[in-house]
């Protein structure tokens, strides 16, 4: 198996916790990961892992497009190139997100058919596979044939990922009416109803849905614009760390609810399991030709680990020549 490049130099907690989470994916998992990032700051955490040189660092700020022409020898282009000509199988980063994608995008090339890539956010929902947010930020603004590829696209990555025979697709607006929506969300539920493209995908559309349903069982893949879905995937974080910060404050704020907590925890700590991104492998930027996997910001080492083995999965399972064939006869 080639090894995942892996950005070393992306994320908040670059390089250390994601060194870290390497030499677990390697130790624990059996997984090859080739470092990406500046020899000098990666040799004494690198050990035996091989390190592909490259001498620049995107920053978490810094403009995607730009950067990514301006500085080609950074860790981002380089990992792109890696899986572009056959060095790596994959590569993973939790650096800036924007950069991620405009290197996959200029270094790997766009699958033949398709019009624009998207990110696929799998959206936790406790007890069932999760929902799969398309597009969680690649594109603000959209056109409809671009979200009808969109659900092509998630309906692939949520029968290769999770198992699902046959999504359901639903398209997110501020009701369940067709006539709701912007003329954007009207338009694509048209071409949705009547797409003979997606039922080749093997996907059902289930109609419009809305934001209280994305965290449910009752939809597999959600379609919406990057803007609108960024804007759902931060105000979920938010809302879950609140949530879980509040409970954690509670259980800790008299000695009567500590010794509550000591009963309740073993039976919530599942579901912050479920609930925890570090967990879910981060999200992939479907529609390039190529693998990326684009993790959390703030990814700890475990995060890596997660990240690096979805990604192992996902080219085991062949997910590039899936979206191929499925969207090439559109």
């Amino acid at each position: 198996m080639l090894p995942i490049a892996l950005d070393a130099m992306g994320g908040d907690k670059a390089p250390s916790e994601i060194v870290a989470g390497a030499h677990r994916a390697v130790d624990e998992l059996g997984i090859p990961v080739a470092l990406v990032g500046q020899p000098e700051v990666l040799a004494p955490l690198a050990g035996d892992l091989e390190i592909i040189p490259a001498s620049e660092v995107i920053p978490m700020s810094a403009d995607p497009g730009s950067s990514v022409r301006r500085m080609k020898d950074s860790s981002l282009v380089r990992a792109a190139e890696a899986v572009r000509d056959g060095r790596a199988s994959a590569m993973v980063s939790a650096g800036n997100t924007g950069a991620t994608m405009a290197s996959a995008l200029l270094r790997m090339g766009r699958i033949k058919g398709v019009a624009r890539p998207a990110i696929a956010t799998p959206i936790p929902v406790p007890g069932e596979s999760p929902t799969i947010l398309l597009d969680a930020g690649a594109n603000a603004e959209c056109q409809p044939d671009w979200l009808l590829q969109f659900a092509q696209m998630g309906a692939v990555f949520a029968r290769t990922r999770y198992g699902i025979e046959q999504p359901r697709v639903g398209l997110l607006s501020i009701g369940e009416e067709a006539s709701k929506g912007t003329p954007l969300v009207k338009e694509t539920h048209a071409l949705l109803a009547g797409s003979e493209a997606l039922v080749a995908a093997g996907a059902t559309f289930i109609g419009n849905v809305e934001g209280r349903d994305v965290m449910t069982p009752d939809v597999d893949v959600v379609v919406t614009d990057g803007f609108t879905g960024n804007v759902v995937l931060k105000t979920l974080e938010g809302g879950m760390r609140t949530l879980v910060s509040a409970i954690f404050g509670a259980f800790g704020s008299s000695p009567e609810t500590h010794a509550v907590s000591e009963v309740l925890l073993p039976a919530l700590m599942p579901l912050y399991a479920t609930l925890d991104p570090d967990n879910t492998g981060g999200a992939m930027l479907l529609g390039v030709d190529g693998l990326c996997l684009i993790s959390h910001g703030s990814s700890s080492a475990t995060a890596v680990v997660n990240a690096v083995r979805v990604a192992a999965e996902l080219q085991d399972a062949a997910i590039v020549d899936r979206l191929r064939t499925a969207v090439a006869p559109a």
